[in-house]
Protein backbone atom coordinates (compact mmCIF):
# COMPACT_ATOMS: atom_id res chain seq x y z
CA UNK A 1 0.00 0.00 0.00
CA UNK A 2 2.78 2.46 0.79
CA UNK A 3 3.25 3.06 -3.12
CA UNK A 4 -0.19 3.73 -3.68
CA UNK A 5 -0.71 7.50 -4.63
CA UNK A 6 -4.23 9.42 -3.42
CA UNK A 7 -4.87 12.95 -4.67
CA UNK A 8 -7.14 14.43 -2.34
CA UNK A 9 -9.26 17.67 -3.90
CA UNK A 10 -11.05 19.81 -1.59
CA UNK A 11 -10.96 23.64 -1.34
CA UNK A 12 -11.32 23.18 2.40
CA UNK A 13 -7.92 22.80 3.97
CA UNK A 14 -9.11 21.14 6.95
CA UNK A 15 -10.52 18.21 5.19
CA UNK A 16 -7.70 17.92 3.44
CA UNK A 17 -5.61 18.41 6.68
CA UNK A 18 -7.80 15.73 8.48
CA UNK A 19 -8.08 12.74 5.42
CA UNK A 20 -4.72 13.04 4.31
CA UNK A 21 -3.53 12.71 7.75
CA UNK A 22 -5.35 9.48 8.28
CA UNK A 23 -4.44 8.12 5.01
CA UNK A 24 -0.98 8.27 5.48
CA UNK A 25 -1.27 6.84 8.77
CA UNK A 26 -3.33 4.39 6.78
CA UNK A 27 0.24 3.50 4.66
CA UNK A 28 -1.11 5.65 1.11
CA UNK A 29 1.32 8.14 0.01
CA UNK A 30 -0.84 11.09 -0.18
CA UNK A 31 -0.95 14.71 -2.01
CA UNK A 32 -3.28 17.64 -2.26
CA UNK A 33 -4.99 19.99 -3.99
CA UNK A 34 -7.22 22.64 -3.03
CA UNK A 35 -8.46 23.58 -6.18
CA UNK A 36 -9.75 22.09 -9.51
CA UNK A 37 -7.05 23.80 -10.99
CA UNK A 38 -4.56 22.38 -9.05
CA UNK A 39 -5.39 18.87 -9.34
CA UNK A 40 -5.35 18.89 -12.96
CA UNK A 41 -1.62 20.25 -12.82
CA UNK A 42 -0.76 17.54 -10.80
CA UNK A 43 -2.48 14.91 -12.37
CA UNK A 44 -0.90 15.98 -15.71
CA UNK A 45 2.67 15.88 -14.01
CA UNK A 46 2.14 12.99 -12.30
CA UNK A 47 0.29 9.47 -11.66
CA UNK A 48 -2.02 8.66 -8.77
CA UNK A 49 -3.64 5.48 -8.55
CA UNK A 50 -6.98 6.93 -7.42
CA UNK A 51 -8.53 10.68 -7.51
CA UNK A 52 -10.51 11.80 -4.03
CA UNK A 53 -12.53 15.07 -5.41
CA UNK A 54 -14.81 17.14 -3.68
CA UNK A 55 -17.94 17.78 -6.08
CA UNK A 56 -18.70 21.59 -5.27
CA UNK A 57 -15.59 23.80 -5.42
CA UNK A 58 -15.12 27.42 -6.52
CA UNK A 59 -13.79 27.81 -10.58
CA UNK A 60 -13.07 24.34 -11.81
CA UNK A 61 -15.26 21.70 -9.89
CA UNK A 62 -15.19 18.25 -9.40
CA UNK A 63 -17.20 17.29 -12.01
CA UNK A 64 -15.19 19.20 -14.58
CA UNK A 65 -12.01 17.78 -12.73
CA UNK A 66 -12.97 14.33 -13.69
CA UNK A 67 -14.43 14.95 -16.89
CA UNK A 68 -10.68 15.84 -17.38
CA UNK A 69 -9.81 12.79 -16.26
CA UNK A 70 -11.75 11.01 -18.00
CA UNK A 71 -10.51 12.41 -21.35
CA UNK A 72 -6.66 12.84 -20.75
CA UNK A 73 -6.02 10.00 -18.57
CA UNK A 74 -6.59 6.57 -17.28
CA UNK A 75 -6.85 7.56 -13.12
CA UNK A 76 -10.24 6.76 -11.83
CA UNK A 77 -11.49 8.89 -9.28
CA UNK A 78 -14.06 8.87 -6.37
CA UNK A 79 -16.13 12.26 -5.24
CA UNK A 80 -16.65 13.37 -1.74
CA UNK A 81 -20.57 15.05 -1.99
CA UNK A 82 -21.93 17.39 0.61
CA UNK A 83 -25.39 16.42 2.32
CA UNK A 84 -27.94 17.89 0.50
CA UNK A 85 -25.70 18.33 -2.76
CA UNK A 86 -28.31 18.78 -5.44
CA UNK A 87 -29.47 15.56 -7.22
CA UNK A 88 -29.00 17.12 -10.23
CA UNK A 89 -25.29 17.89 -9.57
CA UNK A 90 -24.46 13.84 -7.80
CA UNK A 91 -26.08 12.76 -11.33
CA UNK A 92 -23.84 14.58 -13.17
CA UNK A 93 -20.80 13.27 -11.16
CA UNK A 94 -21.38 9.89 -11.09
CA UNK A 95 -22.07 10.04 -15.10
CA UNK A 96 -18.38 10.65 -15.55
CA UNK A 97 -17.51 7.04 -14.14
CA UNK A 98 -17.14 7.46 -10.93
CA UNK A 99 -16.01 4.35 -8.94
CA UNK A 100 -18.50 5.94 -6.00
CA UNK A 101 -19.23 8.66 -3.46
CA UNK A 102 -19.46 9.40 -0.45
CA UNK A 103 -21.46 11.98 1.63
CA UNK A 104 -19.72 14.44 3.97
CA UNK A 105 -18.84 14.41 7.03
CA UNK A 106 -16.38 12.06 6.04
CA UNK A 107 -13.75 10.24 8.76
CA UNK A 108 -10.54 8.46 7.57
CA UNK A 109 -11.77 4.48 8.32
CA UNK A 110 -14.48 5.33 5.63
CA UNK A 111 -12.94 6.90 3.23
CA UNK A 112 -9.87 3.86 3.24
CA UNK A 113 -12.54 1.25 2.42
CA UNK A 114 -13.96 3.60 -0.19
CA UNK A 115 -10.45 3.56 -1.62
CA UNK A 116 -9.90 0.09 -1.21
CA UNK A 117 -13.16 -0.66 -3.05
CA UNK A 118 -12.29 2.04 -6.12
CA UNK A 119 -8.98 0.43 -6.28
CA UNK A 120 -10.56 -3.30 -6.75
CA UNK A 121 -12.80 -2.04 -8.91
CA UNK A 122 -10.12 -0.17 -10.77
CA UNK A 123 -8.31 -3.53 -11.38
CA UNK A 124 -10.75 -5.73 -12.41
CA UNK A 125 -11.79 -2.78 -15.13
CA UNK A 126 -8.71 -2.52 -16.62
CA UNK A 127 -8.47 -6.43 -16.91
CA UNK A 128 -11.61 -6.38 -18.65
CA UNK A 129 -9.68 -3.85 -21.13
CA UNK A 130 -6.89 -5.64 -21.84
CA UNK A 131 -9.01 -9.09 -22.64
CA UNK A 132 -11.14 -7.12 -24.70
CA UNK A 133 -8.28 -5.79 -26.44
CA UNK A 134 -6.63 -9.40 -26.69
CA UNK A 135 -10.05 -10.43 -28.12
CA UNK A 136 -10.35 -7.42 -30.51
CA UNK A 137 -6.98 -8.50 -31.87
CA UNK A 138 -7.72 -11.81 -32.33
CA UNK A 139 -10.73 -10.95 -34.16
CA UNK A 140 -9.23 -8.62 -36.52
CA UNK A 141 -6.00 -11.33 -37.03
CA UNK A 142 -8.94 -14.21 -37.65
CA UNK A 143 -10.32 -11.83 -40.43
CA UNK A 144 -7.07 -11.04 -42.10
CA UNK A 145 -6.00 -14.45 -42.40
CA UNK A 146 -9.27 -15.55 -44.04
CA UNK A 147 -9.17 -12.87 -46.28
CA UNK A 148 -5.40 -14.22 -47.41
CA UNK A 149 -6.93 -17.80 -47.35
CA UNK A 150 -9.78 -16.55 -49.96
CA UNK A 151 -7.12 -14.89 -51.97
CA UNK A 152 -4.80 -17.51 -52.77
CA UNK A 153 -7.76 -19.83 -52.68
CA UNK A 154 -9.22 -17.58 -56.36
CA UNK A 155 -6.08 -16.79 -57.38
CA UNK A 156 -4.17 -20.31 -57.05
CA UNK A 157 -7.78 -22.43 -57.94
CA UNK A 158 -7.06 -24.26 -54.12
CA UNK A 159 -9.96 -25.00 -51.62
CA UNK A 160 -9.93 -22.77 -49.33
CA UNK A 161 -7.96 -25.97 -47.08
CA UNK A 162 -5.39 -26.19 -49.48
CA UNK A 163 -4.87 -22.80 -49.52
CA UNK A 164 -4.48 -22.02 -45.57
CA UNK A 165 -2.08 -25.39 -45.24
CA UNK A 166 0.09 -23.37 -47.85
CA UNK A 167 -0.52 -19.96 -45.80
CA UNK A 168 0.99 -21.80 -42.64
CA UNK A 169 3.63 -23.56 -44.89
CA UNK A 170 4.86 -20.57 -45.95
CA UNK A 171 4.80 -19.33 -42.20
CA UNK A 172 6.22 -21.74 -40.61
CA UNK A 173 8.95 -22.04 -43.67
CA UNK A 174 10.25 -18.26 -42.74
CA UNK A 175 9.50 -18.14 -39.01
CA UNK A 176 6.56 -15.91 -39.07
CA UNK A 177 3.52 -15.64 -37.27
CA UNK A 178 0.82 -16.65 -39.65
CA UNK A 179 -1.23 -13.16 -39.21
CA UNK A 180 2.26 -11.31 -40.55
CA UNK A 181 2.16 -13.23 -43.22
CA UNK A 182 -1.24 -12.91 -44.35
CA UNK A 183 -1.49 -9.54 -43.95
CA UNK A 184 1.48 -8.91 -46.40
CA UNK A 185 -0.62 -10.95 -48.85
CA UNK A 186 -3.56 -8.69 -48.40
CA UNK A 187 -1.38 -5.33 -48.29
CA UNK A 188 -0.09 -6.44 -51.20
CA UNK A 189 -2.91 -7.50 -53.46
CA UNK A 190 -4.26 -3.82 -52.09
CA UNK A 191 -0.92 -2.02 -53.68
CA UNK A 192 -1.31 -4.12 -56.87
CA UNK A 193 -5.04 -3.23 -57.09
CA UNK A 194 -4.42 0.41 -56.25
CA UNK A 195 -1.27 0.63 -58.99
CA UNK A 196 -3.44 -0.98 -61.60
CA UNK A 197 -6.56 1.31 -60.90
CA UNK A 198 -4.43 4.38 -61.67
CA UNK A 199 -2.62 3.18 -64.79
CA UNK A 200 -6.23 1.96 -66.10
Amino acid sequence: MSSTKILLVDDDRLVLSTLGEGLRLAGYEVSEADSGETAIELCSRHYHHLVVLDIRMPGIDGVEVARWLRQNSDIPFIFLSAYGDDDVVVDRAVAEGALGYLIKPVDPPQLHAAIRAALGRSAEILQLREKEGQLSQALSGERTINTAVGILAYRQGLSEREAFEMLRHHARSNHRKLTEVAEDLVNALETLNSVSSRNA
